[in-house]
């Protein structure tokens, strides 16, 4: 729905200003309708209006791990720090696609005061998180994260995941301007 305009029953295109998409998007979140709610909370993302974040942020609360998955996404492409202790909350929630979408928007906003939030996650049983989660400190790029992403290396067995250790070592060496 998001970065193209609706179709009207009849075929015809309904051509939105952007401001109100917001508000078609903002009301649509709050809709009982479980379909409406996550693709509001993704269209609000590739919107990008920071206007959306507290929305958004009740999103993470949703019943439905779907909005909640969405939202976490949504604020993560928001790239916007009022969103990083709620989603600091989200990694701890009880679906793995949350938990992901929380550790992706985490690394995507770049705020290092949740990489000791993100370093307990390397020891989640789902190897999607652990990847997720990798690359998410990879994204951050703070010589600390790189030193614990090395010490994880010797106890992971999934090879996606020590693939994405691998590359973000790699990358916060390169950003840090060295590489061992």
């Amino acid at each position: 729905m998001a970065g193209k305009d609706s179709l009207l029953p009849g075929g015809e295109v309904e051509i939105l200003s952007r401001e109100e998409k917001l508000h078609r998007y903002l009301s649509m979140l709050e809709s009982g309708d479980l379909n409406d709610r996550w693709r509001a909370a993704d269209a609000l993302g590739e919107l990008g209006d920071h206007r959306a974040v507290q929305p958004l942020i009740r999103a993470l609360e949703d019943e439905h791990v779907d909005v909640r998955w969405k939202a976490a996404r949504a604020l993560g492409s928001l790239d916007e720090r009022e969103p990083v202790l709620p989603l600091i909350r989200g990694l701890e929630d009880e679906s793995s696609w949350v938990r992901s979408g929380a550790a992706w928007a985490l690394g995507n906003i770049g705020d290092d005061h949740c990489v000791n939030n993100l370093l307990l996650l390397l020891g989640d049983p789902d190897p999607e998180i652990r990847r997720q989660t990798a690359a998410s400190l990879g994204d951050i790029g703070k010589d600390v994260c790189k030193t614990h992403l090395q010490s994880r290396v010797k106890q992971e067995t999934d090879e996606k995941v020590l693939d994405a250790m691998h590359d973000s070592i790699m990358r916060i060496s390169a950003k840090v301007g060295y590489v061992k």
